[in-house]
């Protein structure tokens, strides 16, 4: 039965769209093997902002909403998705909040766990950061898009109100 759901998580982990994409199934067999499996209820912490986690979390089932403070909109991940990356790379505090939005279910990999495996198999810390970079640009590059839109939602409707009160 452990084979089977490991099997079950690493097929989830190898299809994600938005995870660890440069990581081989050879790369996931290794993690899930060290990695810690944890669950979280609907509105337990993932990720606390200013905590440093020590470590990633890698989704496996659920739903989680990352908050990050001073912006309206939250975001969604899932499946094969990771959190607590930042705080694992500059072992710094957390940006956000990462709270389950449902039962979820997770893989959690603490720094050490993670630099011995990297000593021993240096191209799976090649890729698995390579993949974390992946992850930080599209994450990046949807925050600046967002507060795009929202400035010109935001002008939009500057622009709208002042030529209804222009009449």
């Amino acid at each position: 039965m452990v084979k089977a759901t490991q099997q079950q998580d690493l097929s989830v982990l190898a299809s994600s769209k938005n995870g660890l994409v440069h990581l081989t199934a050879n790369d996931w067999a290794l993690i899930a093997d060290k990695a810690a499996r944890r669950q979280f209820k609907p509105g337990e912490y993932l990720v606390q902002q200013s905590r440093r986690t020590h470590g990633v979390f890698v989704i496996l089932k659920g739903m989680a909403i990352v908050q990050i403070p001073g912006q309206a909109r939250t975001t969604e991940i899932g499946p094969g998705e990771v959190c607590g990356e930042i705080s694992f790379i500059d072992e710094l505090p957390a940006t956000a909040d990462v709270v389950a939005q449902s039962e979820t279910e997770a893989y959690y990999v603490d720094r050490p766990t993670l630099q011995s495996l990297f000593e021993l198999f240096p191209h799976l810390g090649s890729r698995f950061y390579r993949s974390l970079a992946t992850i930080l640009s599209r994450r990046l590059r949807e925050v600046i898009a967002n507060q795009t839109g929202e400035s010109a939602s935001a002008a939009k409707e500057a622009a709208g109100s002042k030529k209804t009160t222009a009449k």
